[in-house]
């Protein structure tokens, strides 16, 4: 079984970030895609998914017209899935990191992209990604899941959190939990869900 380790936290605590650090220092290659905020004149209207081979496409922004709406954006669940879930895909097949930011409330639209998160998380193959902190039952069966460690970023934490992630990695996702007890989800008695 591979690794899934997923960041979780407020908006812009540092996340991605976080993530796009902790590929740089990794050996091997990395495929899938970061979740980027689309600004005009200084004022958010949407967010596009990159690739990390380069392709972009639009998750969500105020101009487009769908049924499926958080907010103000409306999502594009065809630029989704014909970018971002098939970076997943190619990423399981060719990678030896899955990078998945994020999996949040625009993305759960998808039903697809649903499918190849879980296909990545039950792979051979090491998952990095960050997900939603709120409640929402899909996204909570995922931080539940038995192959996945869950870290919430905190201000307190992040500037550590690089580091944490490493660590965990090259001890086969364990923990010291007093150096990170911020870190810990309420009521999680620690940070590791093992095997």
């Amino acid at each position: 079984m591979g690794r899934t380790i997923l960041l979780t936290g407020r908006p812009r605590v540092g996340k991605t970030t976080i993530i796009k650090e902790v590929v740089e220092r990794l050996p091997g290659r990395a495929g899938g895609f970061y979740t980027e905020e689309i600004k005009e004149r200084g004022q958010r209207q949407g967010f596009r998914i990159v690739t990390l081979d380069g392709q972009e496409g639009i998750l969500a922004h105020v101009n487009v017209r769908s049924r499926y709406r958080v907010s103000k954006y409306g999502v594009d669940l065809v630029s989704l899935e014909r970018v971002g879930v098939t970076a997943i895909q190619q990423a399981i097949v060719a990678s030896d990191c899955v990078v998945i930011d994020e999996i949040g409330k625009m993305e759960l639209f998808s039903t697809a992209f649903k499918e190849i998160v879980l296909a990545a998380i039950e792979s051979d193959k090491l998952v990095l990604g960050t997900i939603m902190l709120r409640s929402h039952p899909w996204a909570d069966a995922v931080k539940a899941h038995p192959q996945v460690t869950l870290i919430k970023i905190t201000e307190a934490n992040r500037d550590r959190a690089v580091q944490l992630v490493l660590d965990s990695l090259s001890k086969g996702l364990t923990f010291d939990s007093r150096a990170i007890s911020s870190s810990v989800e309420p009521g999680a008695s620690h940070l590791v869900r093992p095997d």
